[in-house]
This record gives structure tokens, C-alpha cells and sequence, in this order.
């Protein structure tokens, strides 16, 4: 039997086998202001309280040693009850404005949605 998840969306449930993690990891353009970098960090983190599909929302700056980042120096990941609200967060008018805020900053993006396997 598959495991339900009760909490962020209220007193419906999640199968967590349904659960998409979304991560997005940016490259910022050679120039980039630390206030650009900032502004774009806060207005990712409040696509959280904008869009209540989000079930969780966490993210981070590179740290690794490696040397294998690419030039992408930010994560984030957000986690959603299904494909289904992944696409309607994409389409959200709020996601479709960080966007904007984003473009004229940003270098390249890389996307990547996963059901979360143990």
C-alpha cells in the first residue's frame, strides 16, 4: 500500500509515490549584481507563499569542490502532489512573472522533475 502524506495541502491527501520534485538550478550572467542575484533568491522563495501548490520549497548556493557546477551557482527544489500541479505552477501567472524578473539576469537554466524513489 502506498504511503499518504497528509499537511501542506490541507485535508486532502498525497500518495507519495505521486510526489514530483522539481529542481531548478540557474547560472547567472557574467556581471550579475549581488542585489540581482538577491532579488532574484527572494522572489523565488516567495513563489511559495504566492502559489499554494507548492508543498515545500528549499534551495541553496553551490559549495562543491569538484568543479563540475558549469558556472550554475544556485538550486532549488520544490516539491508538488503530482505532474498535474508541476504544470499548473509553470502556468501560474506569478511563476510566469518571476520569469521576467529572471530573464534579463540569467545565463541558463537547468529543469529537472522526478518522482522520489527510495
Amino acid at each position: 500500500m502506498a504511503a499518504v502524506l497528509m499537511g501542506a495541502v490541507g485535508a486532502s491527501s498525497v500518495r507519495a509515490a505521486d510526489l514530483v520534485q522539481h529542481v531548478v538550478c540557474l547560472k547567472f550572467k557574467e556581471g550579475t549584481s549581488h542585489d540581482d542575484i538577491r532579488k532574484v533568491e527572494d522572489a523565488f522563495r516567495a513563489l511559495k507563499t504566492k502559489i499554494n501548490i507548492v508543498l515545500t520549497l528549499e534551495w541553496g548556493t553551490n559549495v562543491s569542490k569538484e568543479n563540475r557546477a558549469k558556472g550554475f551557482t544556485h538550486c532549488f527544489i520544490l516539491k508538488f502532489a503530482d505532474e498535474k500541479d508541476v504544470n499548473a505552477y509553470i502556468a501560474h501567472p506569478d511563476h510566469k512573472a518571476f520569469g521576467a524578473l529572471l530573464g534579463p539576469v540569467l545565463d541558463d537554466v537547468f529543469v529537472i522533475d522526478f518522482h522520489s524513489k527510495e
